[in-house]
């Protein structure tokens, strides 16, 4: 081994571990000048010596190659998002069905952690070192931002190989939250503004719109912190949750201090009501606490439903509120030409985020709450999330201020409204109506849809505004308007250009995506998940009835009655047949059924399984043709019992269901 070389592994390894200290312990042990030296001789070297520089070497945290892409990543263990609680009896719902998934005689440990508001991220590491990072996408398939997360230095690019060697460990995933400390955020908002650029709304969108952003040395500009909190390995047993912890500090990675091993439901309960008073006190934002079962195999007896784990649930804490006056009510037009009354408030700063807008839902909840122009009034994050209107100060009310009276024609087009028998909310039926229009071009190219990079509010505006776009198939003709659009201030031919390939490229979404980019009420992306599995084409769904749409697990009259009138109208229909002509998919692949035994029944699985887990089992009868529902009815076909079988059972009793042994369901599938 030559001596450059020797050098240059000595740096690294001296690098590495003051990174560790400074980033992860927060306890540096070299002055900034002394590290800098380190790194500039490493620099140095390696560019000297080129043929020993390795992608884990702290010089190469920070590339110079723009992503132009987020390549997808297929998750191997879904990110699931957690099931929401909002008081101490739900939490204690949470541990009686925890319990009773369980055998009897097995006692439950919970592992208590920080709920912090960030972004979640995946990182895999290859022979120790870090090979592949991800977001947390749909929680199916994420997109991969290597380059930005490298730029993250308390990310260890290589493991240090002590814990490697001890634990015989090569190949692992660990799952944190990048987030942005307040005061962080906060000069970042500042400079931004002193810059001329448009501010972000809070800490979570700073840190979601960091890491999406092309350039690696920009990310590396930005105060992006991590908090890990999750390890999946093949290569060892895993026992606990805590253990887990304890054994991602050791690896070297940051690891939230402020965790707890609870005995019972009660110590959960006091970590929850200790951490709802602390929270203004530390430097980040939480909203909550996440409540795990401890032991990996009860975990894995407890299971998931489609996008929650059973062994797992978040703790909110109540919104914070702030007081401020109401200056005036506006009526917003939605996408499917829904009025909302929106208040305009005196800006206030609450939860890391100056508020100057709030929903007020609709007219029935501003008679409810009699809310008036020119009020004080209580606002609060819903879920820490979406600014509402919680109450108003009667004291504070001005003379003469009168109720609030719904408009009678769009505030927008000036069409006249209409009342649906039932429904609180008034409707702009003109489908041609402007913010409709730029509405639901904006729903069919956001992330989750057509995800066209770059097409966005700002761009929507000025394109429907100067007549660019009429509806959203006129998006895929923009291209034959190229010389027109580069003419266009603040554009210029690379962003046009740019933007023209972000159209092409979309044409690859799969049906699911756009069928939900439609923009057809009530059809979310799940919902729209469900359909194209089912119908195939869009020609099959159009063709559909009522009837034949409601037999889909899920999917009810509001989903199916909204469908036939989508496609009734025929503005709609030419709208679809434009963009079959533009290239999209309309259509998905056959899902390949082993057999069809089961066709038509539905399963309702409790207990421990002895030969597979309930994911396995599951999976089973869904490739055979039937249908895993989550809770017992009277359409439920068959109840499959394990070992402990808990209340499912007796329900099962009650509605003459009948049940099944694990062996007479093999037996079935033969």
């Amino acid at each position: 081994m030559k001596i450059p070389q020797n050098r240059i592994e000595k740096l690294r390894e001296q690098i590495r571990e003051h990174d560790y200290n400074y980033h992860v312990l927060a306890e540096p042990s070299i002055s900034d000048y002394m590290y800098d030296q380190l790194l500039n001789e490493l620099i140095l070297l390696e560019k000297e010596n080129p043929q020993f520089i390795s992608k884990d070497s702290p010089t190469q945290r920070v590339g110079s190659d723009l992503t132009k892409e987020f390549k997808p990543v297929q998750h191997n263990i879904p990110m699931l998002s957690l099931s929401n609680t909002y008081n101490e009896n739900e939490l204690i719902d949470f541990d009686r069905r925890v319990k009773e998934g369980l055998p009897e005689e097995e006692n439950v440990e919970y592992v208590c952690e920080l709920k912090i508001d960030g972004l979640s991220v995946s990182l895999h590491y290859f022979d120790g070192k870090l090979n592949v990072a991800a977001t947390r996408g749909d929680g199916a398939v994420g997109e991969e931002v290597t380059n930005n997360v490298k730029t993250i230095k308390a990310v260890p690019l290589a493991i240090n190989k002590k814990p490697l060697q001890k634990y015989s460990l090569r190949n692992f995933e660990v799952r944190g939250e990048v987030y942005m400390e307040l005061e962080e955020f906060k000069k970042l908002n500042e400079e931004r503004e002193l810059n001329g650029e448009k501010t972000f709304a809070n800490p979570r969108n700073s840190s979601a719109g960091t890491l999406k952003l092309q350039d690696p040395q920009l990310v590396a500009k930005r105060p992006l912190k991590i908090f890990l909190y999750f390890l999946f390995t093949e290569d060892i047993a895993l026992k606990t949750q805590y253990d887990n912890l304890l054994l991602i500090n050791e690896l070297g990675f940051r690891v939230n201090k402020n965790y707890k091993l609870c005995k019972n439901i009660d110590e959960v309960l006091s970590f929850c009501r200790e951490w709802e008073d602390k929270r203004d006190k530390l430097p980040y934002e939480i909203d909550g606490v996440v409540v795990k079962v401890n032991s990996l195999k009860q975990q894995k007896i407890l299971g998931s439903i489609a996008k929650s784990p059973r062994w797992a649930v978040a703790f909110k804490f109540k919104a914070k509120q702030a007081q401020t006056r109401l200056n005036k009510i506006v009526w917003q037009v939605g996408r499917t030409g829904t009025l909302t009354p929106v208040a305009e408030l005196e800006p206030v700063f609450l939860s890391g985020s100056t508020i100057s807008r709030a929903t007020l839902h609709n007219i029935d909840e501003i008679k409810r709450k009699d809310i008036r122009e020119g009020d004080w009034v209580v606002i609060e994050k819903g879920g820490d999330v979406i600014p509402k209107v919680v109450s108003v100060d009667p004291k504070k009310r001005l003379k003469g201020s009168v109720e609030v009276k719904p408009p009678s024609k769009c505030p927008v087009c000036g069409s006249k409204l209409f009342k649906p028998e039932g429904e609180v909310a008034l409707y702009c039926e003109n489908n041609f109506c402007m913010q409709q229009v730029k509405g639901r071009i904006g729903h069919f190219a956001a992330r989750g849809a057509m995800d066209i990079e770059g097409l966005g509010e700002a761009l929507i505006n000025l394109f429907v505004d100067s007549g660019f776009l009429k509806d959203y198939s006129d998006i895929f003709r923009l291209k034959d308007k190229r010389e027109e659009l580069i003419q266009i201030d603040r554009l210029g031919e690379k962003s046009v250009d740019n933007l023209l390939e972000a159209i092409e490229e979309s044409k690859k979404r799969k049906f699911e995506k756009v069928l939900f980019a439609l923009g057809i009420r009530y059809v979310g992306a799940g919902a729209a998940k469900k359909l194209a599995e089912h119908f195939q084409s869009i020609d099959d769904l159009v063709n559909a009835s009522a009837e034949e749409i409601e037999t889909i697990h899920e999917i009810g009259t509001s989903i199916s009655k909204s469908i036939l009138r989508f496609f009734a109208d025929s503005q709609n229909r030419k709208i679809v047949e434009k963009l079959k002509k533009a290239g999209l998919c309309f259509s998905s692949e056959m899902k390949k059924k082993i057999s069809g035994k089961l066709e038509g029944n539905s399963f309702v699985l409790t207990g421990t399984l002895e030969s597979m887990a309930r994911d396995e089992a599951k999976e089973k009868i869904e490739s055979n043709g039937g249908k895993v529902v989550s809770a017992v009815s009277k359409n439920t076909n068959y109840v499959i019992a394990g070992e402990s079988p808990g209340s499912k059972l007796k329900q099962a009793q009650k509605f003459g269901i009948q049940v099944l042994t694990e062996k007479q369901l093999l037996e079935m599938i033969g």
